[in-house]
């Protein structure tokens, strides 16, 4: 009986979650498997029950659009899940109780651990997106002193979603329309700041709208991170480095969350010694 963890979601055969966690299962020489299945929130609550009567089912990671969906079908949600409003992560307990977590957050930060180890004198961060991974995101970035400005389509949900994670906070929102058009705003001194574009839409997916984002929005020195993994090196990326700013692609924040879910659901530590060579295989 070869025990197996899944990513589900839908869509789901762009996921690059089984490659990851493979390429870790054969590094370690564990017998075990991790698949990828195409889960719609109609089907999410059967999928559970098979899988809670399955011994060999380890756990699921949980993608669009099954991250808020599925936490009332749970046994128990931790802390860390409970606070950002969504589940990326699910595994059993010996007696088969479902718990969910949220790696996303973690992951996020990760790529992003020598910048938040300085001292800045002020943080922001443009973020676009109000969905699942946003929640995380924003979750995140607010615990480590970053005045966020939250762009989406419905900027009433943006405020919602602010005033429900970090009520206390300075933040902002506006329509994602806002950043399509050039601006000749006059950015103060940033000499000692941290400043943050972050995509955390599906925008510039493989099949989706491309993000539309002038630069001209974005404060020098800023670091621009997109949480898009298909394609790798979105046209957000590209025109990013072609205006002179240093950039995250989605890879890094996946590898991150990955490795913590690798520890769910296997009961040992990946060996982020070959990342390199990871990164080399995802981008075949």
């Amino acid at each position: 009986m070869t025990p197996y963890a899944e990513v589900i979601g839908d869509p789901i055969a762009q996921s690059k979650s089984p490659t990851i966690h493979n390429f870790w299962l054969k590094k370690l020489g564990m017998e075990g498997d991790y698949r990828a299945i195409r889960v719609t929130p109609a089907e999410l609550e059967g999928y559970l029950q098979n899988r809670r009567r399955d011994p060999a089912w380890r756990g699921c990671n949980v993608t669009m659009p099954l991250k808020q969906a599925i936490v009332p079908l749970l046994d128990s949600v931790d802390q860390t899940a409970r606070g950002i409003g969504a589940v990326n992560t699910v595994y059993p307990t010996a007696d088969r109780h479902l718990t969910g977590t949220n790696t996303d957050a973690a992951g996020f930060l990760e790529p992003l651990a020598g910048e938040l180890a300085q001292t800045h004198y002020f943080r922001m961060a443009r973020i676009f997106g109000a969905g699942g991974a946003a929640r995380a995101i924003v979750t995140a970035l607010a615990g480590h002193g970053f005045t966020l400005v939250l762009a989406a389509r419905d900027p009433v949900k943006a405020r919602s979603l602010l005033d429900e994670l970090d009520p206390h906070g300075d933040h902002h929102v506006t329509d994602i329309a806002h950043f399509a058009s050039p601006t000749d705003f006059s950015f103060d001194d940033r000499e000692g700041c941290l400043d943050l574009v972050v995509n955390a839409s599906p925008l510039g997916m493989r099949g989706q709208s491309p993000l539309e984002f002038d630069f001209s929005h974005a404060p020098p020195g800023s670091l621009v991170y997109d949480i898009v993994t298909d394609p790798l090196d979105t046209a957000f990326l590209g025109a990013a480095r072609a205006s002179g700013f240093r950039t995250v692609d989605g890879l890094s924040m996946l590898i991150g969350q990955a490795a913590e879910a690798f520890k769910l659901f296997f009961g040992a530590a990946p060996p982020r010694t070959f990342d390199d060579e990871l990164r080399a295989l995802i981008a075949r």
